[in-house]
């Protein structure tokens, strides 16, 4: 696993007791899953860990891309293809007291191993438990923190009642979400979500709403009863380490038929095909980061900079009798693209007026008149209708 930078064995030690992690649960932690050698929704996941971290002003000491690429290294190491990710990020070392400001730097961890969906049936009994859900005035369901015990204690309530899932209520008894996923229901076509005010900003339950979409099945996003619940004809839930499953059984009601539904059923594929044919690749030589694009972007603006140095040696060949056919052509060129080359016209236009080199463009208007007297006068109009 990778522990502060380096790569060491599962079993070794990394922590110290002093961590305030493992005191206080004070930190935050990320769950990704990799398909087929890709990682899945990697840089939504990396933001959501710096989003939770920023939340409770942690700093991670390490950049997004950083952290993109130790992940991809780390399943590198291990010679994952398909596996499901932690990444664990501590306040660091402390005291026994409470205070963040006696801990030093971050510890940040990153464990990855073949992990599979998070049940052992695809079709759920769920138990609504009596704990509430954090309140956001309290603890946001939205910092995806080290201190997991609100979702554990639901979990144990579930289990007790002889449930796969729990349904957690938040305090104002609208449903929130599972103790370790987001919650849908199907209703006459429509599928409904809660708010993610009272819930997790689920990465799954993000494509979840995408594939629906675009499969033209109607989502909104509304609070949600216990009525809602019983009385809908599907219900399925999402997350990274459930992935998705359906929920057939509720307090003893049946939802349905009792069996996975055709609107879940067409999201479980699409999930299983989006899954294993995107995301970002991990063995090759350096994968895409957030930095990758910005030389992209630099070189792009350099190229109309890159055309300057070359005009100016045009510029100064206009000075010269001999290149004032080159120096005219340059400017019809640069003029079109670049108003900075007007000025260098005009000088060419004084210096046909007042040198003698300006003779072989008066020779063209010498049928016309004099070169000293109104010659002056055609050639300052040439220049002008090249403008």
């Amino acid at each position: 696993m990778y522990a502060n930078g380096k790569f060491v064995p599962e079993n070794q030690p990394v922590i110290s007791v002093f961590d305030h992690g493992f005191l206080y649960g004070d930190g935050v932690f990320e769950g990704i899953r990799a398909y087929k050698g890709r990682v899945f929704k990697l840089r939504e996941h990396v933001d959501r860990l710096f989003d939770s971290a920023k939340a409770i002003d942690l700093d991670i000491g390490m950049s997004k891309e950083d952290m993109e690429e130790a992940i991809l290294e780390t399943l590198r190491q291990n010679n994952l293809k398909d596996a499901y990710i932690r990444p664990i990020v501590s306040r660091g070392n402390g005291d026994l007291g409470l205070d963040p400001l006696k801990c030093g730097k971050s510890n940040v961890f990153i464990v990855a191993k073949t992990m599979d969906s998070l049940y052992d049936v695809m079709e759920l009994k769920a138990i609504t438990v009596g704990i509430r859900r954090n309140a956001p005035d309290m603890l946001s369901p939205n910092i995806k923190s080290l201190n997991y015990l609100n979702n554990i204690m639901a979990k144990i309530e579930a289990n007790a009642k002889g449930g796969q899932e729990a349904i957690f209520l938040d305090s104002n008894g609208y449903v929130a979400e599972g103790s370790g996923d987001n919650i849908f229901i199907i209703k006459n076509g429509i599928v409904y979500t809660p708010p993610t005010i009272n819930n997790l900003k689920g990465i799954t339950r993000a494509t979840a709403i995408e594939l629906l979409e675009k499969n033209k099945i109607p989502v909104r996003v509304e609070n949600i009863g216990l009525f809602d619940v019983y009385t809908a004809d599907e219900i399925f839930v999402t997350g990274t380490a459930a992935e998705a499953a359906a929920v057939v059984w509720v307090d003893g009601r049946t939802i349905g038929t009792g069996k996975t539904g055709p609107v879940t059923a067409l999201m479980l594929k699409e999930f299983e095909r989006i899954t294993t044919t995107t995301g970002t690749e991990i063995y090759t030589k350096k994968a895409p980061t957030r930095a990758a694009a910005k030389p992209a972007a630099k070189t792009a603006a350099a190229k109309p900079a890159a055309a300057k140095p070359a005009a100016k040696p045009a510029a100064k060949a206009a000075a010269k009798p001999a290149s004032k056919p080159a120096a005219r052509t340059a400017a019809s060129k640069t003029a079109a693209a670049k108003p900075a080359a007007k000025p260098a016209a005009r000088t060419v236009a004084k210096t046909a007026v007042a040198k003698p080199a300006a003779k072989p463009a008066a020779k063209t208007a010498a049928t016309k008149a004099p070169a000293k007297k109104p010659a002056a006068k055609p050639a300052a109009k040439k220049p002008a209708t090249k403008k």
